[in-house]
This record gives C-alpha cells, structure tokens and sequence, in this order.
C-alpha cells in the first residue's frame, strides 16, 4: 500500500461569517491511498483556528502517515490521536479503497432506497441577509432551521420572534447555534428568552473550557443545551466520561473531522446513549468528499433527528459530489 497527499483551497461563493470571523476560503487535505490497481480517497479536513490538530507541524504528519501508511491501523490511530482530521482522512481513505469508488458506508441510502432530513442552516450577518435566507430555507421545504446567534442578539432575537409569530414549534423546528458567544450571565438570560420561543436548543452558549460554569448553565437550563466545541481535543475516553458525567448536557454535536473521525464520533454516541443524551452530526465545511463520506456514516447510525448536513453548494470549485437536496431530504446518487 501506498499514499499521497495534496494540499486544496475551496473558495466561497461569498465571503461566509463564521464565529471563525469571515471566511474568503478553506483550506483541507486530499489523501489517497494506493493498493494494486485500487486507489482509496478521503479528507483531512482541518479547520483552522478550531481543529485540535491547528499546528505547525501538520504537514510533517500527513507526510509521515504517508510513509507509514502500510503500517497496522491500531498502530497509527494511536499515533495520530492528537490529529484528528488526519485520523478522519485515513478512516475514509480505507473505506473508500475497501469499498471502492464513491462508497464509504453501503446502505440503502447509498443503494438510492433512502434520505435522510438536514436543517437548513442560516448564516451570521445582517438582518435582511438572515431573513433572505430564511425565506429560501422556507421555501424549499425545510422544517428544521438552524441560526448562528451570539453577535447581535438584539437583532437576531428579533428575527426569532418574528419567526415564531408566523410558524409554531409543531411547523417549524428552530436551533440556535452561539458559537461560545455569550458570558455565563448573559447566556442565564438568552436561555430563557429562547424558551420562551420554544427554541428546540442552543449550542456552546458560553466558551469551550469552563466545565463548572456550563454545568451549572445545563442544570437549570429552560433550552436544552448542546456541547460542540467543547468536546474537540478531548481525546481520552475516560475524559469524555469525565466530560459527560460532569456537565451533563442534554444534547452534544459530532464533527467527525474535530473529534477523530468515525472512531471518534463512535465512542461519543456509545457513551452519550448510556447517560440518555442526545446527539446528531454535523459537518465542518468540508469538500464533497469528507461531507459524502459523512452522510454515510450518519445515516447508518439511524437517528431520526434532522442532521446538520451541508451540501457542498458553498464553494466555486468544490469536488464532484454524489450527494442530491430535494427540499429538507438529502439523497445519494452514484
């Protein structure tokens, strides 16, 4: 066996804000992998400034995986556990030479028998921005709608209210997504002005890191609160009990490309299910091929909950992709 790796800027189709700040483009890794006349793909897709693995010497590893790459897979994972994404390129790379071509998890969403629900994801800036996207979500058919709060809340509050003025909780299903963008004080406030709008839940509403104060918030919360950032760079499992067991949220959020792929996303949903938390996946802006990859995975995990799967649309020169939107349905088309 044999692997390459090649380094690919995906441009926006518009300047995108992300609670990163306002992106222009994203930089991920391609990994192939090579075995007779097969040849594998998969994405190390790194985020920076969020992944764990946001380090000098990233590279250095993607081309020591490459040189290792004929090495036992146990052997490798355990050296690669402090680089997740690259971790996350490896788990598809030989999946997709396994099961060749664009497959990575056969199912019958891949046979084409099956979808599965996405929320419709709106982006940070402006009011009339928010709103305009809104109304496109609306009118393709979604009934799960996902905002990014936490820089006006002012403003974004009132769209929330505008919005439920028009759809009740039973038509429309509203998330909110604070990236970490309120103090614990503020967020006391924002939880229960989300409440009162039935707001489905709110992740990260107060920075990664402060277990004690998160806590406390997923205690009394009156809008269940799910964990996204806080869980990249925890590795261990037992600190992921640890993690569980100590802020007992109600709900948490697998990117498989920030929590050490597959594997990784695997031990979270086993732990989660034990303590009867909730979870669903949700991409990180990654080429067609990590977010096909992903879809995939998710749907053979069978949770009904709508996913938070990007289609790719986001980018001018993305890869080729298998997946399809009808509406709020994702579907895969070989």
């Amino acid at each position: 066996m044999i692997a390459k790796y090649y380094k690919y800027l995906l441009k926006f189709k518009r300047p995108s804000g992300t609670s990163r700040g306002v992106l222009l483009e994203k930089e991920t890794y391609i990994l192939e992998v090579f075995q007779n006349e097969n040849k594998g793909i998969g994405e190390c897709a790194i985020f920076r400034g969020l992944s764990y693995d946001d380090r000098p010497d990233y590279e250095e590893k993607l081309l020591w995986l490459c040189e290792n790459i004929h090495q036992d897979s146990e052997f490798l994972k355990e050296e690669l556990k402090e680089f997740p994404s690259i971790w996350f390129g490896y788990e598809q790379a030989l999946l997709n030479l396994k099961h060749g071509g664009k497959l990575y998890f056969p199912s019958e969403f891949t046979k084409e028998q099956r979808s599965m629900m996405i929320n419709g994801l709106i982006w940070m800036g402006d009011v009339d921005f928010m709103e305009e996207q809104i109304l496109e979500k609306l009118e393709q058919g979604f009934h799960c709608i996902k905002l990014k709060i936490g820089v006006d809340w002012k403003s974004e509050h009132r769209i929330l209210q505008k919005l439920r003025q028009k759809f009740s909780k039973d038509t429309l299903e509203l998330r909110v997504d604070a990236n970490g963008g309120f103090s614990k004080k503020e967020a006391k406030i924002v939880l229960q002005q989300l409440s009162d709008l039935h707001i489905h839940s709110i992740e990260q509403p107060i920075k990664a890191g402060s277990w004690n104060d998160m806590a406390d918030l997923c205690a009394e919360t009156p809008t269940p609160i799910a964990l996204d950032e806080e869980l990249i760079g925890i590795i261990d499992f037992n600190e992921k009990k640890i993690l569980l067991d100590q802020i007992k949220p109600q709900y948490i959020i697998l990117k498989p490309a920030l929590v050490g792929g597959f594997s990784g996303s695997d031990e979270w949903i086993s732990l989660v299910v034990q303590r009867n938390i909730g979870w669903w996946v949700t991409s990180a802006l990654e080429s067609n091929i990590g977010l096909n990859a992903i879809a995939q995975y998710t749907f053979t995990k069978g949770s009904q909950m709508p996913q938070g799967l990007g289609t790719g649309s986001l980018f001018t020169n993305n890869f080729e992709s298998s997946l399809h939107l009808n509406g709020e349905q994702l579907f895969f088309k070989g």
